[in-house]
């Protein structure tokens, strides 16, 4: 037990910043699934309870965890990188891309705004902990890095993939063009959060529409 409690002690002291890691390997006992669980279930209940991303702290999420605070501290550096996997592991699973068309990768990409925004819309937890975010700046920059920015790194890669396979438009900016594909769904599912989300071909035609205007020209008639 001191042992456990002298790794995970060297760890909670390691410097954490959005961005950063610690560099010495995490030692104790293997990762526990059972005590993960309990520990993300820990979370939404006392936010279910009423209590802010602010007021969680370690020991009241071990303790509701039925934990202790070392399980805790073996698995993440401190409480901004728990809160970060859990509010991440609220929202819709990940996009599973088949790196097939540019076009169907387009669309899963795109049908994950929409599967996220009605995330949003069915669980109060994480869109309380989404609100909350913009007025902790440590915490949103662990957010933006760890969650939001591999995602814009995903759509990128995309849109990279369909200019070399002559599927897009070489002319346009990368950015631009990630952001143009974004804008419709996040109208939706951002800025006029009462629209219908619920239509699994909504996605499709988005992209469909956009691809009208941005695909690369086909071969010259004869």
């Amino acid at each position: 037990m001191e042992t456990d409690t002298r790794a995970a002690t060297a760890e909670h002291d390691c410097a954490y910043s959005p961005g950063e890691s610690c560099d010495a390997p995490r030692r104790g006992r293997p990762r526990s699934e059972a005590a993960e669980q309990a520990i993300f279930a820990a979370v939404e209940k006392l936010m279910e309870g009423g209590a802010s991303l602010s007021q969680l702290s370690v020991e009241g999420i071990a303790a509701a965890a039925g934990v202790g605070k070392a399980t805790i501290y073996r698995r993440w550096p401190n409480k901004e990188a728990l809160l970060v996997d859990v509010v991440a592991r609220l929202e819709a699973p990940e996009p599973q891309l088949t790196g097939g068309s540019v076009r169907a990768d387009l669309v899963e990409m795109i049908d994950y705004m929409r599967r996220r925004g009605l995330a949003k819309r069915s669980r109060w937890v994480l869109k309380a902990a989404l609100g909350q975010m913009s007025s902790w700046p440590e915490l949103h920059a662990a957010y933006k890095k760890r969650v939001l920015q591999p995602r814009r790194e995903l759509l990128r890669s995309i849109i990279r993939r369909g200019v070399l396979q002559g599927e897009l438009r070489a002319d346009l900016d990368e950015d631009l063009l990630a952001e143009i594909l974004l804008g419709p769904i996040l109208v939706r599912t951002v800025l006029w959060d009462d629209s219908d989300l619920s239509d699994p071909r909504l996605a499709e035609t988005m992209v469909d529409v956009l691809l009208a205007g941005v695909a690369a020209p086909g071969p010259a008639a004869a």
